[in-house]
């Protein structure tokens, strides 16, 4: 992955297939240990938070090119993943237990695809309570594992340019998002279940692109 000083004493980019159960932190901290034998001084981070329970590309930077960040992270993203139907979670995804379950009996493919294209273009967005934002210093995960509720949460516009659905199995939906910066697939899932009177979360989630950037091109093993 990385050979030598020079690789990046100039700056350098690299793609990262982000294993299941790791946060993006982590990523970064393992790459750091791996090249802190070549310099101390050198500046590492990452371009666009992936959630633990996430896979797929994560983009690290290097040196001179950690100022490229905010120019990265307004890139489009394309995510895969699977909504599950019929009940909810605390967190939106799989991190925490389902609960009020409810009837999917009415869902149809057509509904579906009718609830879906709701979606497209500017939408505003209520952000996961289980999240990375902070409120008065604290994210707001903190704030959800201690069962206290955020107040005057604020939603977010953001921007979705595709929502595809590629197989339906109900109460299973697998999709396609294309993205815009700071869209919540979880929110979207959350949303969806709202929408489609049933509940609903992401039950797993791939990003697979980063604007030219794929997931095919990145390192499996860190």
């Amino acid at each position: 992955m990385i050979k030598n000083y020079s690789e990046f004493e100039k700056g350098k980019l690299l793609l990262i297939d982000k294993p299941w159960g790791w946060t993006s932190f982590e990523v970064v901290k393992r790459i750091k240990k791996k090249i802190i034998s070549f310099s101390k001084r050198i500046k590492i981070g990452h371009a666009g938070t992936l959630d633990p329970l996430a896979t797929g590309l994560l983009i690290i930077l290097i040196g001179k090119y950690t100022k490229k960040v905010d120019f990265i992270q307004n890139y489009k993203k394309t995510y895969t993943g699977i909504i599950k139907m019929g009940c909810v979670t605390p967190s939106f995804d799989s991190e925490t237990k389902e609960y009020n379950f409810s009837s999917t009996s009415h869902i149809t493919p057509e509904l579906i695809q009718k609830i879906s294209k709701k979606f497209i273009g500017e939408i505003n967005q209520y952000p996961p309570s289980f999240s990375a934002l902070k409120i008065e210093g604290k994210r707001f995960y903190e704030y959800a594992r201690k069962g206290k509720k955020i107040k005057n949460m604020k939603p977010r516009r953001v921007r979705i340019y595709q929502f595809n659905i590629l197989k339906i199995g109900i109460p299973y939906i697998k999709f396609l998002i294309e993205c815009g910066k700071g869209t919540y697939i979880r929110s979207i899932a959350q949303d969806f279940g709202i929408k489609i009177n049933s509940g609903a979360y992401l039950l797993s989630l791939r990003r697979e692109r980063i604007g030219p950037f794929s997931i095919k091109n990145s390192y499996k093993e860190l």
